[in-house]
Parts: C-alpha cells; sequence; structure tokens
C-alpha cells in the first residue's frame, strides 16, 4: 500500500505559530523531506521530534524526485518548504504533481505565509489579489513583467530581495506609477517585524536613504484601485506628475492616463495640462 504526501505548513519566523496537526503530521511520518535541513532541524529540536530528515530543493530535485516517490511506495512522507506552505516560490508543486500521476494520495495540512500575512495586514483590498512571486531579477524581464500588470485592478503581491529592492521600486514608481500605494512587509513574524506604508515613490526615496535588511514581502495597490475617499487632486499636484512622468521618458498618452487615473480627473482636461506644459 502506498503512502501519504503530506504538504506540511511551518512558521516563517516565529516557532511558535505551527498547528499542533503539523506537529502530529511530523512526529508520525516515516521521512520529512525538507528544502533546508538546517532550518527544519531547528523546529524539530525545539518540538522533540526525531524523524528522519533528507533534503529537496532546486538544486537536488530533479536527483530526488524519484527517491521521495519511492519512499512514499513504502511510507508517509512530509514535504516542508524553508518557511511557510511548500509549493510557494519553491520547487514542492513538482513533487506533489508527481506524486499524483503515481496515483499517490496528497494531503495539505495548512499552515503560515508570507503572502497571505502581508495581505491582511497591508490595509489593501484583500480580494482579488495576484501573487507575482519573486520579481526577475535581470531588469528587462522585471520591466516586462510590470508592464503586463500595469493594468491589473487587483491587488499585487511580490516578494523581494533588499538590495534589489531599490531597483525594484524604481521600475515599479515609473511602470505603474509613483502614486500607487504599497505596504513593505519586513521580517513577518519576527522581533524585528515591520509595515512600512506609503506611495511607491516615497518608498524608493525612504530605501535609498535606509537600505532595508531581512525578508521582504511587497503589496501593492493595483489598477484603479479605490482611493479610500481622496478627494481629486489639485491642478499643480496634476502639473508635477506630468513633469515627472515627462522627465522619465514616459509617452504623453501614457502620462495623461496615468494622471487621470490617479488624480481623478477627466482624461481631456489632464491632456489640456500636459499640452499646456509641452508650450512651456
Amino acid at each position: 500500500m502506498m503512502g501519504t504526501l503530506y504538504v506540511v505548513g511551518t512558521p516563517i519566523g516565529n516557532l511558535e505559530d505551527i498547528t499542533l496537526r503539523a506537529l502530529r503530521v511530523l512526529r508520525e511520518v516515516d521521512l520529512i523531506a525538507a528544502e533546508d535541513t538546517r532550518r527544519t532541524a531547528k523546529l524539530l529540536r525545539r518540538y522533540d521530534i526525531h524523524t528522519p530528515l533528507t533534503s529537496y530543493h532546486e538544486h537536488n530535485r530533479r536527483r530526488k524526485l524519484p527517491v521521495l516517490i519511492q519512499a512514499l511506495g513504502e511510507g508517509d512522507v512530509a514535504l516542508v518548504s524553508d518557511a511557510g506552505m511548500p509549493g510557494i516560490s519553491d520547487p514542492g508543486y513538482e513533487l506533489v504533481a508527481r506524486a499524483i500521476g503515481h496515483g499517490i494520495r496528497v494531503v495539505p495540512v495548512p499552515g503560515p505565509s508570507a503572502v497571505i500575512a502581508a495581505l491582511v495586514a497591508s490595509g489593501l483590498p484583500c480580494e482579488p489579489f495576484t501573487y507575482l512571486g519573486f520579481l526577475p531579477r535581470r531588469r528587462p524581464d522585471r520591466r516586462r513583467l510590470l508592464r503586463e500588470v500595469a493594468s491589473v485592478p487587483h491587488t499585487l503581491v511580490v516578494f523581494e530581495a533588499p538590495h534589489r529592492l531599490a531597483e525594484s521600486l524604481a521600475d515599479m514608481a515609473e511602470l505603474l506609477g509613483d502614486e500607487r500605494r504599497v505596504v513593505v512587509a519586513r521580517e513577518l513574524t519576527k522581533v524585528h517585524e515591520e509595515f512600512w506604508r506609503g506611495t511607491l515613490g516615497e518608498a524608493l526615496a525612504h530605501v535609498r536613504v535606509t537600505p532595508p535588511r531581512g525578508e521582504l514581502t511587497l503589496v501593492v495597490e493595483g489598477a484603479g484601485a479605490d482611493t479610500g475617499g481622496e478627494p481629486p487632486w489639485a491642478a499643480e499636484r496634476v502639473r508635477q506628475a506630468l513633469r515627472h512622468l515627462a522627465s522619465q521618458g514616459v509617452t504623453g498618452s501614457r502620462a495623461v492616463k496615468d494622471v487621470a487615473r490617479r488624480a481623478r480627473w477627466p482624461r481631456r482636461d489632464v491632456y489640456q495640462v500636459w499640452l499646456e506644459l509641452q508650450e512651456e
């Protein structure tokens, strides 16, 4: 009789954020496949669990997939990620898909998620939302993705590394609009947990002065999102926004469309201001 693959959520920081069911499963299975065995070993020591560990991560997944399928033919296996729910920004989904293909039962054991934790504490609309994972490292790829989602009305959730945050915020401010609201969630559930709230333009200025550390999750306002009752912009603010976009090389049609949406002005009126600025 084949075993069961348990997809187990583990803490994203605070080791107290684990369910009683997850602890029971980790004790009872025959093997735990962990993205980072050192980190998982720390969790197991905390709760006096002695189940055998094996590694399963991005760099050994091709070699370990058949090994884990064979193990599932003999007993139960728990899949855990570095933190949070397996399958989110890690190769866990490949093992799940392979197990299903072999007729192996897959059982989720829900747990913490940085995506959901950041989203529900952001103050931005939680539904619908679009999760983009880690933004691409290469700037052309990152900008291509941001252009694709620029008009998406859903709240956006992304992961980013601290050393790339300023570059990514600069691209987001340019391509999504520097007045879009953003929440930068840092070190979720850990001792130095922090939520920074403002606009993309303000966030860029902030991180240039205060470079961030730790794990980051960004929650970004969707296109055309509710402004929460903010009144239409004053004319001078519209002019400043258009000047800024023009200095960034944004085309007139794109600048007018973006500012009209954010300022809650008729597009024809914003276009008139754009023409006046061109004459200046």
